[in-house]
């Protein structure tokens, strides 16, 4: 069976930094791309950063710059550092890992709250 579990949220001032984990229960090479999203109140979710099998990396405009999205394979754990943080990165963040033209798998998600 597969578990995504996340950690890392938490509550940080402006300008803060996180960094969030997703660990697998499976190897993440099971997987052609495993993402970040995040849901912010009222707001539908949207993905922040995404990584595929091959290493091909992408980005929200609104975290370019800010955001790195990285993997450790032997540990099977994806990771979010996430810098200068702003208020409207506020949100409840979700991993995800699919195989292409299956339903993606979905963690339950950690709530990153950027307040002073």
């Amino acid at each position: 069976q597969v578990q995504l579990v996340e950690s890392g949220g938490g509550l940080v001032q402006p300008g803060g930094s996180l960094r969030l984990s997703c660990e697998v229960s499976v190897s993440i090479f099971s997987f052609d791309a495993m993402a970040w999203h995040r849901q912010a109140p009222g707001k539908e979710r949207e993905l922040v950063a995404a990584i595929t099998k091959g290493g091909r990396i992408n980005y929200a405009d609104s975290v370019k710059g800010r955001f790195t999205i990285s993997r450790d394979n032997p540990k099977n754990t994806m990771y979010l550092q996430m810098n200068v943080l702003k208020p409207e990165d506020t949100a409840v963040y979700y991993c995800s890992a699919r195989v292409y033209n299956r339903d993606p798998y979905w963690g339950q998600g950690t709530q990153v709250t950027v307040s002073s």
